[in-house]
């Protein structure tokens, strides 16, 4: 790898929108690591992209609902690369039922928001690393959010697991929140690191995100489908908060086709913002 090729760590890589920001990248001379669960779909992912797009890539497996896996996978990520310059932490999805893993958390909080969180913890000193290297605002942490967290009212500090009342679209909409309050407290974090950090909503996305929804879920996805967009029209502007100059002026946004736009008042709570982390840190520690 050159010394001016930049570095790029994609989760959910394998399909739909992680897909399509790792094949853009790599057209733009990146190289990426892309993180995927499913082996079939990791393996076509990779020969897809190798295919198409040349570069430098390298898929691995990790089930990011599992904290220990979530773990694994950074550590053997900063084997392969001593610095990162954008880290998309794009996985996640919706689940009908009501999981909890083995590690004890909720299976769509896990995924969503605690998986995205431990990663970048992990992979802080890589990301440092690169900032020194690139100046201010060249490195960035990015987080694929939702406009669903508009629908949840704020954080269930009583019930993160949703025991007393699991409805698959609520959860996964206050994990979207916990996204934005993530990005946001990661953005004060960091500053002085030079390294920027945003959020940003695809749009609706015709991939296979829904299919693992509740029935009233995947209902309203099918409701909306005439606003839906390619899973590459979506990756555009994850791709352009990773890589283009404008978006490294400013941190703590989100953004939707490359526009900045204004999260519900629960998503700009820095309080809750800071209980949210302090929270995530402790859950995760023994990780």
């Amino acid at each position: 790898m050159s010394d001016t090729q930049r570095t790029a760590i994609v989760t959910g890589a394998s399909a739909g929108v992680g897909k399509e920001a790792a094949r853009a990248l790599l057209q733009q001379g990146w190289r990426v690591i892309g993180i995927g669960r499913d082996a079939a779909r990791c393996a076509a992912a990779e020969a897809d992209l190798k295919a198409d797009a040349g570069g430098d890539f390298t898929m691995l497996r990790a089930d990011l609902s599992s904290m220990a896996d979530t773990a694994r996978a950074a550590r053997e990520i900063a084997t392969l690369t001593p610095e990162i310059d954008a880290l998309l932490n794009n996985a996640g999805g919706v689940v009908a039922e009501r999981t909890i893993t083995p590690e004890g958390f909720e299976a769509t909080f896990a995924s969503n928001h605690l998986a995205p969180f431990l990663l970048t913890q992990k992979l802080l000193p890589n990301l440092r690393a690169a900032a020194r290297k690139r100046g201010p605002g060249a490195v960035r942490v990015i987080a694929v959010s939702s406009t669903g967290h508009e629908q949840s009212p704020g954080i269930q500090w009583d019930d993160l697991s949703f025991a007393s009342h699991f409805v698959g679209g609520a959860a996964y909409c206050h994990a979207k929140l916990a996204n934005i309050l993530f990005t946001r407290e990661l953005a004060r974090r960091v500053a002085g690191d030079g390294i920027v950090a945003h959020a940003m909503h695809p749009g609706v996305v015709a991939s296979n995100f829904a299919s693992h929804c509740d029935a009233p879920m995947q209902a309203y996805m099918e409701s909306i489908l005439d606003r839906s967009v390619t899973p590459a029209q979506a990756a555009d502007t994850l791709v352009w908060l990773a890589s283009a100059e404008e978006p490294g002026r400013s941190s703590g946004g989100y953004f939707h086709q490359r526009a900045e736009l204004t999260p519900s008042a629960a998503a700009q709570d820095d309080a809750q913002a800071l209980k949210l982390w302090q929270l995530s840190e402790a859950m995760v520690a023994g990780f």
